[in-house]
């Protein structure tokens, strides 16, 4: 019989992008996915920790698996990611008593022996791996893929617990990032995001595989020159940058043809204090000159943003300031955290949590109804225009109540419509428009009719 695993993924696409090495590693040593969890030989967590409710998510499911736990004794339960790699004194784990498997990412390529070493019969190698890097990652999507370049970082924002989980920067060798995107692009990829914790303060550690006909200095805006040359790679964009490391060569180099016309700029504060508090490292005018710079060479570039609020000491009027930065801004969209407490971080050690939990959701609520105004009115922009869509999936026709009512001649008519494509155009706006299965992957041109704040509708070119 086939020996399985089963892996579940939360957090952010460099968790994604970790997943996808280890099913590599797992299917190297012979087992096999199964979407069945309580028939798997091997389950596997990969957790995330930057806020305490994904941390809760991950207590929820363990109880859930005690039961398997309990009818298969063999099955090996694992946990890794950034809740292991934070948990130094293994406080977490005392508290999982049915877990066999507890290891922070960078141990990954151990697995092979760990398994080994549980169930021989469940592998046909324990070879180990040194750097879980060089793994090629099993990608689920042809046409997209999430490519790592950074791992870790240093910057230690008070709030954060990554340089905890994932330790201090490491930059993956610009011949090994140029060597995967390429073989991607000779499979079919088109779009590729890099991915890092600051991902635009790269350094390659190998910086002689540039090419010597690259016009930039920035190393990061070098990355993006070579992966433009790349054949068949016509969407790039990158996650999460700092606005530190946003110099005048990587914002000239998001101009290059590849590049979407989209950045992802997390700001989190717009009172000078709290960001002070938060070690983010500047000001809010040092931001707004940032995309300033941005805007003065692609005056169109939609932009995204992180955000928290109810941090340690935000005042009514510190909260204000960061609503007025929003506008100033002129974001298109924000993903807003409300602020949690992260042990082990220097906000936990130094500030006191004195924001209620009832002022944080007003806070919010504030932002989340700004933004949608202002989403919405950015969007009313591409009603009448041409958006070149990289179309993700398709959705049939969904049979409702009323159709149900209607005479079957009708049912099948309104049945055999083609149903709708949706997928991204170059600003990241999420498009739909009528189209049957057949365009999936496919890169279209859909003039939109309609837009609302969190889609655009229109029709194919």
């Amino acid at each position: 019989m086939q020996q399985t695993y089963h892996l579940t993924t939360f957090g952010c696409q460099m968790n994604k992008n970790d997943s996808e090495r280890m099913e590599t590693l797992l299917q190297g040593v012979g087992l096999v996915s199964t979407d069945d969890r309580d028939k798997a030989d091997v389950i596997l967590i990969n957790t995330c920790s930057v806020r305490q409710s994904a941390e809760d998510r991950v207590f929820g499911l363990i109880r859930k698996l005690e039961p398997i736990k309990e009818k298969s004794p063999n099955v090996i339960i694992g946990i890794t990611g950034c809740m292991p790699g934070r948990d130094r004194d293994r406080a977490f784990k005392k508290k999982l008593p049915i877990v066999d498997l507890y290891f922070p990412t960078a141990d990954m390529g151990q697995l092979p022996r760990w398994l080994g070493e549980l169930r021989p019969e469940l592998v046909n190698s324990d070879d180990t791996i040194e750097d879980y890097l060089k793994l090629k990652p099993e990608y689920h999507s042809k046409r997209q893929a999430f490519v790592s370049i950074q791992t870790g970082c240093n910057k230690f924002c008070s709030y954060c617990v990554v340089p905890f989980s994932r330790g201090l920067e490491k930059n993956r060798p610009v011949a090994d990032i140029l060597e995967e995107i390429r073989d991607l692009a000779a499979h079919g990829c088109v779009e590729v995001t890099l991915l890092g914790q600051t991902v635009n303060s790269y350094i390659a550690p190998d910086p002689e595989s540039f090419d010597s006909e690259n016009p930039y200095k920035d190393h990061f805006a070098s990355l993006l020159w070579e992966v433009n040359q790349i054949e068949g790679i016509s969407r790039l964009q990158f996650t999460a940058p700092h606005p530190l490391h946003m110099t005048d060569e990587v914002i000239d180099a998001m101009t290059l043809p590849a590049h979407l016309n989209y950045i992802h700029l997390p700001v989190q504060a717009g009172d000078d204090e709290v960001l002070r508090r938060m070690n983010r490292r500047y000001t809010a005018e040092q931001f707004l000159e940032v995309v300033e710079r941005l805007r003065g060479k692609m005056p169109d570039i939609a932009l995204a943003t992180d955000m928290i609020v109810g941090f340690c000491g935000e005042s009514d009027e510190a909260f204000e300031k960061t609503v007025e930065l929003y506008k100033k801004a002129d974001f298109d969209i924000s993903y807003t955290a409300r602020y949690s407490v992260r042990s082990g971080t220097a906000a936990w050690r130094a500030f006191k949590d004195d924001v209620s939990h009832e002022e944080k959701k007003r806070r919010w609520n504030v932002m989340q109804e700004l933004m949608e105004q202002t989403t919405l009115r950015k969007n009313q922009r591409f009603v009448g225009e041409t958006v070149s869509v990289l179309v993700e999936r398709h959705e049939g026709p969904k049979v409702t109540d009323e159709m149900l009512k209607m005479p079957e001649k009708i049912q099948e008519m309104m049945a055999s419509q083609p149903g709708f494509c949706y997928g991204n155009s170059r600003e990241m706006k999420l498009v739909r428009f009528p189209g049957d299965e057949s365009f999936v992957g496919e890169i279209v041109d859909v003039k939109i009719k309609r837009a609302d704040t969190w889609l655009l509708e229109g029709e194919r070119v």
